[in-house]
C-alpha cells in the first residue's frame, strides 16, 4: 500500500496541530517525545512499516466498508482498523498505569493516524483496496486514485509543509469550534462522505492532470487542517483537561 498523506501532508497536520496546543500540552508533549516535535514524529508510523515486529500495525492504518455502511454494520475487521488504532493510541496515553515508553510509542503513532482517517481513501471500499486498485496516469506517469489523493496532489503544489501549512484555509473561532467538536466516528463518516465522490471523480486508467488538481485541492487542504486541528484537541484533552 501507498504510504498515507505522503511524507508532506502528514508533517503539515503536525505543524497545525503544534500550532494549537495549550502550554502544558506542548510541555508533556515536548518531554515525552524528548524534544522531537510533532511534525518530525507524524511519518513514524510508516518509517516502522518495513519491521516485521510491527506488521500487526499496518490495518491501522485503514478501515475499509461498503460506501452505503456505516461503520460497525458489519463486523470490523478483527485485526483492526484506523478508527480502532486511533482510540488504542489514546486510550494507553490516558492510561496513568502505561510505561513511558509505550506512551512515545502510541503518541508517534497518534499523530499518524489521526492524519490516516482524514485521508478520505483510508476509508475506501475494500475491492479496490481504498482506490490502491485504480489506475490513473497522473500527469503521464502510473499512479493510483489513492496515491493521488495521499501525495501526488499536494507534490503537484511543489511546497514545503511549512508553507503548506501556512496557506490552508482560514477558519473563524466559531468555525474552528465546530471542527473540533467531533468525534472520532464523525471524523471516519467524514472521510466516508467524500470517499463516495472521490470514487466517482476518475475512470480506470483515466488521465489526471491540472483540471483534477485544481478541481480537488480544495479539499484535500480541508482535510489537512481539520486533521491538525483534531490532533491538537484530542492532545489537549489528554494532557491538559482543565482546559477543555
Amino acid at each position: 500500500d501507498a504510504p498515507d498523506w505522503g511524507q508532506t501532508g502528514h508533517r503539515v497536520i503536525g505543524l497545525v496541530a503544534e500550532q494549537h496546543l495549550t502550554q502544558q500540552t506542548q510541555a508533556a508533549v515536548h518531554d515525552l517525545l524528548e524534544g522531537e516535535s510533532l511534525v518530525f514524529v507524524s511519518t513514524f508510523g510508516d518509517e516502522i512499516r518495513s519491521i516485521r515486529d510491527y506488521d500487526h500495525l499496518k490495518p491501522w492504518h485503514y478501515v475499509n466498508m461498503p460506501l452505503d455502511k456505516r461503520y460497525g454494520e458489519e463486523a470490523p475487521n478483527p485485526k483492526g482498523d484506523v478508527y480502532h488504532a486511533v482510540n488504542h493510541c489514546v486510550g494507553v496515553l490516558q492510561d496513568t498505569n502505561a510505561s513511558r515508553e509505550d506512551k512515545a510509542f502510541y503518541l508517534r503513532l497518534l499523530v499518524h493516524f489521526v492524519g490516516d482517517l482524514h485521508q478520505p481513501m483510508h476509508v475506501g471500499r475494500s475491492e479496490d483496496r481504498g482506490g490502491n486498485d485504480i489506475k490513473v496516469l497522473w500527469f503521464g506517469k502510473k499512479s493510483n486514485l489513492h496515491q493521488v489523493w495521499d501525495s501526488d496532489m499536494i507534490n503537484g503544489y511543489q511546497m514545503s509543509y511549512s508553507e503548506l501549512a501556512d496557506n490552508l484555509p482560514i477558519y473563524t473561532p466559531a468555525e474552528q469550534n465546530d471542527i473540533v467538536n467531533t468525534t472520532v466516528l464523525d471524523w471516519m463518516h467524514e472521510s466516508q462522505s467524500h470517499t463516495k465522490q472521490i470514487y466517482g471523480s476518475v475512470d480506470q486508467d483515466e488521465r489526471l492532470s491540472y483540471a483534477y488538481q485544481q478541481k480537488h485541492l480544495p479539499l484535500v487542504r480541508v482535510r489537512l487542517y481539520k486533521g491538525g486541528l483534531r490532533l491538537a484537541k484530542l492532545l489537549n484533552d489528554i494532557f491538559d483537561p482543565s482546559e477543555g
